[in-house]
């Protein structure tokens, strides 16, 4: 069974091993978290390329000792070519979740990684680039043993990839799917990562990498081009904030649905739930993230289309007027219109203090499809979240960015803590940040304990259609008869079952303590020293 690590030198969670160690090293050698963040994400883009890589997206939460905390918004827009009538002319009445018109919006990820390495240094880091994405290389070059996870999503989703640029000569090489443990290597990505050593990360945008990779998207008959991404800058943006009794979260504003994750919690916090794992905990979770959701669905997306400011709903009055609107014995109506996700989060924290939360995905497993030959880059197919209706929240358009379920929250509580906490798993990923926040910090579990602790999942994650709420087996059968007896529509799933997502949390004490905690569903650890 997992525990609690504690250090106090420096502390990094992630969803695979290599990524947290790979962290890890860079704060034992006096990198901040900033630093050991991007040794970790760049790494966790590699050993887990189903779930991220640099083809995707990525957001950043972040805060030192003495200052507000920051965000960094690395959201690619669509294709100018990406519009309504590119997709009709292809004879397209949706647009496809995988193939190359999949692959239609810029991938941000790279600009996240430089932006967030800017900061670094206004943070006094020191370490160099080439340091930093010494673990990604080492491991796309000389390869890593397939997980479980990679080897699970290759099996259900290659049939789907038949008419996709790349996919099977580097996920299948052997023409079949590879087993956990299976030696596995990317060296046209290692050769990538070289190149942005050697040149800078700014070359996926605006270099020499950047018209390879114009050339292989256009060749792969995808909308986007080299212009697309020679435009495309990320955002510095400023974070939501929920005040409770506890302390202050923090999430993203849209395109993220940080929003719905805020909501949530201040939604239930006005229930007044005194016993966890009890029926009024589970069902008023359940029933604010309806709330939530509801909101989301209206009103998320890019920020320029917005209908209302965001802030709105994170009102007193807005708050209360929803947590007025749940009925403690019955559930409301479901199921709602969801959406799915597949993603990473990874949270560090060093030993000054300063935090940093960071989400990283390609949407759906292995994104598009789409992989570029000669820069081994996944591209993801984010944009399939546009809609071709005009009348639609998240219609199409150039350049709009589109709508995210990734978010990273952080919280600053009164008690001095500081928290970093996260999950990956579309509809899930609100959901899971709420009951490891409840428990821990409203109900005082043990960090480990609150991560490893059955869940529940109400909605859509992993490419599926279902939006019945799915629990663990591990909850008590009277729980989930009660449950049921209220209305709730429930599938029981399995222990530990990989659609709960992959959670993770490191909390910083004024003591200097630092505790870390990962999930027994993935393939990481906390690694603290």
């Amino acid at each position: 069974m997992l525990q609690t690590r504690r250090a106090y030198q420096g502390m990094v969670t992630a969803p695979h091993y290599l990524a947290a160690r790979a962290g890890q090293r860079v704060l034992a050698e006096g990198g901040n978290a900033i630093e050991a963040m991007l040794a970790a994400c760049s790494t966790i883009a590699v050993v887990y390329p189903h779930m991220n890589g640099l083809g995707g997206d990525n957001f950043w939460l972040f805060h030192a000792p003495g200052s507000e905390p920051a965000g960094i918004d690395a959201c690619g827009g669509a294709a100018d070519a990406a519009d309504t009538r590119y997709y009709l002319d292809h004879g397209d009445a949706a647009i496809p979740a995988r193939g190359p018109r999949a692959a239609l919006t810029v991938a941000g990820a790279v600009s996240g990684w430089q932006r967030a390495f800017e900061v670094s240094r206004t943070w006094g880091g020191r370490l160099p680039l080439a340091r930093l994405l010494e673990d990604a290389v080492f491991y796309a070059e000389h390869g890593f043993a397939v997980s479980a996870s990679q080897s699970s999503h290759t099996a259900a989703r290659h049939n789907q990839m038949a008419d996709t640029v790349g996919f099977h000569d580097l996920y299948m090489p052997s023409g079949r799917i590879p087993v956990a443990g299976e030696l596995f290597r990317n060296l046209a990505l290692a050769e990538t990562l070289k190149l942005l050593v050697r040149n800078g990360l700014d070359d996926f945008y605006r270099g020499e990498l950047a018209r390879r990779i114009g050339a292989g998207l256009q060749a792969a008959a995808s909308p986007l081009g080299h212009e697309d991404l020679k435009r495309y800058r990320c955002l510095d943006v400023v974070p939501l904030c929920l005040t409770l009794d506890c302390g202050r979260i923090f999430n993203l504003p849209p395109p993220t649905q940080g929003l719905a994750s805020l909501i949530l919690l201040g939604v239930f916090d006005r229930l007044g739930v005194s016993k966890v794992e009890s029926f009024d905990f589970v069902h008023s979770l359940v029933e604010a993230t309806k709330q939530a959701i509801r909101v989301r669905d209206a009103q998320v997306t890019d920020p320029d289309y917005m209908p209302r400011d965001p802030a709105e709903f994170l009102t007193e009055r807005a708050l209360d007027a929803m947590a007025a609107d749940i009925d403690r014995e019955r559930a409301a109506p479901w199921p709602h219109p969801a959406t799915a996700g597949d993603t990473v989060w990874l949270g560090a924290i060093d030993a000054t203090g300063r935090a940093v939360s960071m989400i990283q995905s390609l949407y759906w497993e292995f994104g598009s499809g789409v992989v570029l030959p000669d820069t081994g880059i996944t591209w993801q197919n984010r944009g399939c979240s546009f809609a071709l209706d005009k009348h639609s929240l998240n219609e199409l358009k150039p350049r709009r960015r589109p709508f995210h379920t990734i978010q990273p929250p952080l919280a600053l509580l009164n008690d001095g803590r500081t928290l970093v906490f996260g999950t990956m798993g579309g509809d899930g990923q609100p959901q899971t940040q709420a009951v490891v926040f409840t428990r821990h910090v409203l109900y005082g579990q043990e960090l480990q304990a609150a991560i490893t602790a059955p869940r529940w999942l109400l909605g859509r994650t992993w490419g599926t259609e279902i939006t019945s709420l799915r629990m663990e087996s591990r909850f008590d059968v009277g729980l989930i008869d009660r449950l049921r007896d209220a209305g709730h529509d429930i599938e029981v799933v399995g222990p530990y079952d990989e659609l709960m997502g992959h959670a993770g949390a490191v909390v910083h004490h004024p003591s200097g303590l630092l505790e870390g905690a990962s999930d027994p569903r993935s393939d990481g650890e906390a690694a603290g020293f």
